[in-house]
Formats: structure tokens, sequence, C-alpha cells
């Protein structure tokens, strides 16, 4: 149930009469009904508020009384899916005592008098926000110490309408503020009433439908995606939500659109590879698609987030399993050889980009630590040119930075030009040429800049759990001086040796001896799992540990004589189930229910190696990936289906028990 408080105390144009006859207090609250509020009240003050907040079970949305909006702009507010608790940012010039903001990736990082800022403003309070369920105690408490005229330690006090004072005072407690911007739709605090005259002219001029529409699509997205998607995509959204389609179902249309481009690229043939191609750009259309849809209709979920993470990745693998089954139909010795390769290099980068993310925004959240780390220097420089391209929207070096990194709009768009011209052994060539250059590059500018911020982000979370570290690494001997992320490099040189001693032999099978002893180096990885993860570049360790099994179970199938496709099915459901964990790190959702039972990278790589010394290699490696694919099901049945059911039942009996009057 989300509760919506309009406070208009301290907001002189809250008593001001609009266009409709109405005061504009009464119409904030008339609009918050309409953007999805189940209750509305009013709070004469801050202790109101504060008591209200008390009392509140869900999301809380707080407006003041002096903002004059789109009602999708609050509607857009209380549905954002950047995190639970969000406050609207203006771009408009801090007046009548308003807040003043700044903020780092979409985090708000600090909030007071423009003064107070040194000019690191970015923006002014909207005077309205979203707070979520578990910032509901912070919001009380900010709330008392704003009405008590108390501002935290080392803080100017905040002066102008209650609701700035709220929110400054917000910014201080633990709460994680995320931003929301205004595009296209029309936001404007005012304070007479002219100004409010003026605001709802400009509201009046905008289409809201239309301009809803065209916010569907990303701000900020890739090149091909802008260019060859975005133009013509919202039709296909506006189609969609017509007849009624959901997100979901067109996240389902886009991997089967994938799934039959993938059929065709193993077909072989030219006008199979051309349709093949035709099909996947569609199927791309699609994937745009559902996330237009899901903001066009605010139909947001965590299943769906999930959904759609593990979707792209699935569908982009199953169609590298297509073009290595028709390059090798077509002749070619090393298509799975191939296709192997290049599900291996993008997990391994898919892994470093969301632990970058999770350090940058951290970093974000923490600016003192982040400058005090490394003084400057080169990666203060990188950074701060980043910041500088990544402002010039549209220019020549913002398409280059955003396009070098091959984003998932220019593989889709390579895979398809280079399958319909020349077939698949070269398009997996392309795709693994652009792929590790992509990575060579990304990963030395971002190790630079991590050095630069020092700020750590593995022990802000369960390290165990993202280290995807099994029963036999939490026994193993802690070895602190080397740190974890040297552990880890070093665990993953033995499978890379075995592998490559295993290529040299140029046999069907290689010697069973190497792979005990590649084992073993493989195991000093989890010599740190009980380690302090707090290096500048410990954000790689996940990432490494990926390597490292990814490649002792390439090294084991080549040494044991495992068919290529068995090998790409088994390291295809191990990314299934790491892709499982950072999805629920980015949705901010718990560890798989049956995590423990997926046994960690070193139980899995210790079974494969039992396999290979026995001289089963391809037995134990199908049976295990077999028994991971179960547990991969079960976890995602029992995560999305039944756990949620019975909370919903427990909640109804509960509901239920308290409206009961005693017997």
């Amino acid at each position: 149930m989300t509760l919506a408080i309009v406070l208009a105390a301290g907001a002189r144009a809250a008593s001001l009469q609009t266009g409709t006859g109405e005061s504009l207090a009464d119409r904030l609250a008339a609009q918050c009904r309409r953007a999805g509020a189940d209750d509305v009240r009013f709070a004469a003050d801050l202790d109101d508020l504060a008591a209200l907040a008390d009392a509140a079970t869900g999301p809380v949305i707080v407006t003041g009384g002096d903002l004059v909006a789109h009602t999708a702009v609050l509607r857009h507010l209380a549905t954002s899916p950047a995190g639970p608790t969000v406050a609207l940012v203006l771009t408009d010039p801090p007046a009548g005592g308003w807040t003043a903001v700044r903020e780092e990736r979409g985090q708000v990082v600090d909030a007071g008098p423009p003064a107070e800022l040194d000019g690191a403003a970015t923006g002014v309070f909207g005077g309205a926000l979203r707070v979520g369920a578990d910032d509901l105690p912070s919001l009380a408490a900010a709330a008392r110490a704003a009405a008590a005229g108390v501002a935290p330690a080392g803080t100017t006090p905040v002066p102008g309408p209650a609701v700035d004072r709220l929110f400054a005072g917000l910014t201080t407690l633990d709460a994680l503020i995320f931003a929301h911007r205004v595009r296209l739709l029309v936001a404007h605090r005012v304070t007479d009433g002219a100004q409010l005259a003026a605001a709802e002219g400009a509201v009046a001029t905008v289409d809201e439908d239309r301009a809803e529409l065209r916010l569907s699509v990303k701000e900020r997205d890739d090149f091909f995606t802008t260019f060859f998607v975005s133009t013509w995509s919202p039709y296909v959204t506006k189609a969609a939500a017509r007849i009624g389609l959901g997100p979901t179902a067109v996240t389902m249309l886009s991997v089967a659109f994938a799934v039959a481009a993938a059929v065709l690229f193993g077909v072989g043939g030219r006008p199979a590879l051309v349709a093949g191609a035709v099909l996947l750009y569609l199927g791309f259309v699609l994937d745009c698609v559902d996330g237009q849809l899901a903001r066009y209709t605010r139909r947001f979920s965590a299943w769906g987030g999930w959904l759609d993470t593990m979707a792209d990745r699935a569908k982009e693998y199953v169609v590298y399993a297509g073009l290595g089954y028709g390059a090798t139909q077509a002749g070619f010795r090393y298509g799975w050889a191939l296709a192997i390769a290049a599900m291996t290099l993008q997990t391994v980068r898919h892994m470093t980009d969301t632990w970058y993310g999770a350090l940058h925004d951290e970093a974000a959240r923490r600016p003192k630590p982040a400058a005090a780390g490394g003084g400057g220097g080169i990666g203060g420089r990188l950074n701060a040119a980043s910041t500088r391209v990544q402002a010039d929207t549209g220019s020549v070096s913002y398409w280059l930075k955003r396009t070098v990194v091959f984003p998932i709009g220019e593989r889709w768009a390579l895979i398809a030009l280079t399958v319909a011209l020349f077939g698949p052994r070269v398009s997996l060539f392309a795709v693994l040429l652009w792929g590790g250059l992509a990575f060579a590059y990304t990963g030395a500018l971002r190790t630079l800049r991590a050095r630069w911020m020092w700020v750590p982000v593995l022990d802000t979370v369960d390290a165990a759990l993202h280290r995807d570290d099994g029963p036999l690494a939490g026994r193993l001997p802690v070895v602190r001086p080397m740190g974890p992320l040297t552990l880890a490099v070093v665990a993953a040189l033995g499978p890379a040796a075995l592998l490559l001693a295993a290529l040299a032999g140029g046999a069907a099978e290689g010697p069973r001896w190497l792979v005990p002893v590649a084992l073993l180096v493989l195991l000093i990885g989890g010599l740190g799992a009980g380690a302090a993860h707090n290096g500048p570049l410990d954000w790689l360790v996940p990432a490494v540990l990926r390597a490292a099994e990814y490649l002792f179970a390439i090294a084991v199938g080549v040494v044991g004589g495992v068919p290529p496709w068995l090998v790409f099915g088994y390291v295809f459901v191990l990314t299934l189930h790491h892709y499982d964990l950072t999805a629920r790190l980015e949705k901010r959702q718990a560890a798989p229910p049956l995590h423990p039972a997926t046994l960690g990278w070193e139980g899995r790589s210790a079974l494969l190696a039992l396999a290979a010394i026995v001289g089963f290699a391809a037995i134990g490696m199908a049976t295990l990936g077999t028994y991971l694919l179960v547990v991969f099901v079960g976890s995602v049945v029992l995560a999305w289906v039944v756990l949620p059911a019975r909370a919903l039942r427990a909640s109804a009996s509960l509901a239920g028990a308290r409206g009961r009057s005693p017997g």
C-alpha cells in the first residue's frame, strides 16, 4: 500500500488557486491519487508527517505544496525502478530556500544550501520524493529533527519550506537516495501566482502520452541502438501496449527470435544465414521493446528485471552455439572452440562490468575516500576526462567511447552483418577480436581509475556468496599477505597451463596426471576466501575466479576428450548460475534459495578433476552439468513462485487474524 503525504507547511504557493479553481495543494493530492497512491493525507507540519511515517507499512510519497507538474512526473517518481528511495531533481535555479543537490551516477550524494555545495550542485530538489519502506524510520527521524530545528553535526540548517528541510536531513542519514530527473515532461516549483500561471501554461503545451512514449526510450544508449533501433521501436512499443502485451511476453518473443536465428545459423547456406541475421536484428529490436514497454506502462518488477538480464545472456550464448555448430558443419574443425571462447570472454567481461559498476556506485557514495586514495594522478585525470566525454552527448568522442566497449547492440549488429556476408566462422572470429580488444581497453582504464578511487566494494556485500565459494574454500587456511586477488590470479594460471599443455599435445586426450596438479594450483584461490577484500583492485576477484573455473572445465574437456558441444553446454550452465548471482546483486535480491547445493567453484572443479582422473570426463561433465541445471531451475521456481506465494498466504492469514475480533 502506497501512502502519499502532501506537506504544505512553509510553501506559500500551496494555497494559490490553480486554473481549475482548486488550491495547488488539493490538486497535488488528486495527482498523487492518479499516480497510484492508495491513500493521500495532508500533513500540517513535520511532526504530523513523522507520525504518519511511523504508522506506514509501505512506500511513502512526500510532496511539498509548491510543485506544478504533469501527473506522469509523480507516477514516474512513484514507480521508479532506480531504488526504494527516489527524489525528484530539477534543473531550475534554486529560489525560495530550495535545497540544492549534488548527484553522481544517479545517486544523491550531497544536499543543502547552494553556497554550502561550493558550486558543485547538479540540480535542485524538486519538492517530491518516494521513500521505501526500509527507509521510513529515517524519514520519521529526519522529520522530527527538522521540526526541532536540529541540523546534523557539521552541517548548516537549511532554510525554506519544510519539505526541503526534511529532504536535507534525510540525505545525512543512512538512506540511499536516487535522483529522478524530468525529461520532456514539465515540473516546476513556484512561489507566486505569476510563476504558477507560467508553469501551468508549460504543462498544457506538452502532450503527456506522446512524451511518455518518447521517454520509454533510454536517454543514453549505444550508437547502433540509438540510430538503428530506437528510431522506430517506440511504434512497436505503442502497438504492444494497445494489444495488451506485457514486458515478459515481449522478452519471450525476443528469445524465440534469437533461438530461430541460431537454428538458421546452424543450418547454413546463404539464404538461411541472411534470414537468421534478419531474425537476430528483429529479436534485438524486441529486446529493446520489452524495456521500453515496461517504462511506458510503468510495469516494473524484480522478476521482470531478473528475467530480462538472464534472457539477454541466454539468447546471446544460444546464438554463439548456433554459430559454433554452423562453422563446424561447414568443415571448420574449431567451430565449437570459438563459440566456447566467445562465451567465456563475454561472461568474464560482464563480471568485470558488474563489479566495476558496483565499485563506481560505492565511490559516488563515499567521494572523500575516493579522492584521498590516490591523490589524483593518471587515474584522476582519466576520471575527469571520462566525465567530460560523457557530458558531451552526441559528440564524436562520446559515440566512440560508447562504441569501443562493444556493447550488446554492436555485438548483435556485428554478428548479423558478418554471418550474412561471410558465414559463422568469420562472425565468431570478429566477436572474439573486437571483444578481446574491448576487454583490454576497459580493463586497463578501469584498473587505473580504480586505483585512484581506492574504494573497497566486495567488503560491503557477502564476499563468499559473490566469489561463489563452496564448503571446501571455507575450510582452507587463509593466506592474507598475498591478498585475494593475487591468489585468484595464481589459481587461474594452473588451468591455463593445463589447457595450453593439452592443446599443444595435439592428441584427442591429454595427460591425465596434469589434472590433479592443475586442481591444486586452482585451489590456491580458496586461500583468500576468508581474507578482507578491501584492496583497490579486489573488485576483480569474482571475474578472475570465473575465468579460472571456466578454463579448468575447458581444460578437463580437452584432456578427457569430451565432445566440444558438451563442454559448451557445461560452461553455459555455469554462466547461468553466475549471471543469476550478479543479477540478484544488481536487483538487490537475496541469494538463490538453493545456492549451497551448487557446491562452489572449487567443489565443482574437484568433481570434474576426479571424473577426468578415473577416465570418465564426459560422463562426469554431463552428470554435473545436468545436476547444476536442475538446481538452477529449482532455485528459480522457489525464488520467484513458491516462496512469494507462501509469503502472500502468510500475509493474508495475518491480515485475517488481525481483522477478526476476539471471541
